[in-house]
């Protein structure tokens, strides 16, 4: 009765989670409130999903586009990082299967001044205060992923780590030391750090194998790497074998990023320089 309260403060559409293992299944988005009160019943008292929804969150439905966001800290201060936004379909104009990420780019366009405020004020100084007051002494990067909805910040995920692709496009517009923050997260000295960044637009396209996400083969020769104008190469499934040849060893192999004036000049710098590298399929 509780969770029918709650669902009548939500607006359509409605979100229930089986809190427990369900194979990807358990998520029921719903339009119609009498139908989320019915299967939330259905789910708590006749084992829609069995044990797995004997407990069962509700969640709001957020629907806008979604960026991520990087803080680097000592426990105290922290250092606000470029923001980036990955792309996760194989596909052009984002179809076709989810991977581990096909590119990003940096800085994103919708980040403006207004919604970056919001960003730091109600997202990552109240998380950063969480912490300490929970007395977790973390000290590294945290990765916050998050949706614009309508202007304003929601948190999707936390990671305690840099994103990949989203890092090649950030560090490529660094322009101070990143060695020097580390040495000062560590004396708790993160607020005498200066952190430089290029405003320029960084692009990165990632090269696959052919086949990924699904089966694809690996060791294929890659050639041209020495004709990638000012590229930045981040080797990411590549090995050298036993004739001192770079081959591939992943589904995503490289990723190659540039800087421009807009997204559009860097992006043409990335498929120039590409143009210039080939491995089979």
């Amino acid at each position: 009765e509780q969770g029918k309260e709650f669902l009548r403060t939500l607006s359509s559409p409605y979100v229930l989670k089986a809190d427990g293992l369900a194979a990807g299944k358990g998520v029921l988005i719903l339009d119609d409130l009498n139908q989320a009160e019915k299967e939330l019943e259905d789910m708590l008292k006749n084992e829609k999903f069995g044990e797995a929804s004997s407990k069962v969150v509700i969640e709001e439905f957020l629907s806008g586009i979604e960026c991520s966001v990087f803080v680097l800290t000592d426990g105290d201060n922290y250092v606000l990082l470029p923001e980036a936004k990955d792309y996760k379909r194989i596909g052009e104009g984002d179809t076709g299967l989810n991977t581990g990420g096909m590119g990003s780019i940096s800085p994103v366009p919708f980040c403006n001044e207004e919604f970056m405020q919001k960003v730091k004020t109600n997202i990552i100084e109240r998380t950063i205060q969480g912490l300490k007051a929970e007395n977790i002494n973390y000290q590294g990067f945290i990765f916050f992923g998050l949706m614009n909805v309508g202007g304003d910040p929601y948190v999707i995920e936390y990671n305690v780590r840099m994103g990949d692709p989203e890092s090649e496009s950030v560090f490529a517009r660094f322009d101070s030391d990143i060695v020097e923050a580390f040495t000062l997260v560590k004396d708790k000295r993160l607020k005498e750090y200066n952190i430089n960044i290029n405003p320029l637009t960084a692009t990165t396209v990632m090269l696959c194998s052919g086949g990924y996400p699904e089966s694809y083969e690996k060791n294929k020769v890659i050639s041209g790497l020495d004709n990638t104008f000012d590229a930045i190469i981040y080797h990411a499934g590549t090995k050298e074998n036993a004739d001192n040849q770079i081959v591939t060893s992943g589904g995503r192999v490289l990723a190659v990023t540039c800087l421009g004036e807009k997204i559009q000049d860097a992006l043409d710098k990335c498929y120039k320089t590409i143009e210039n590298i080939s491995f089979d399929k």
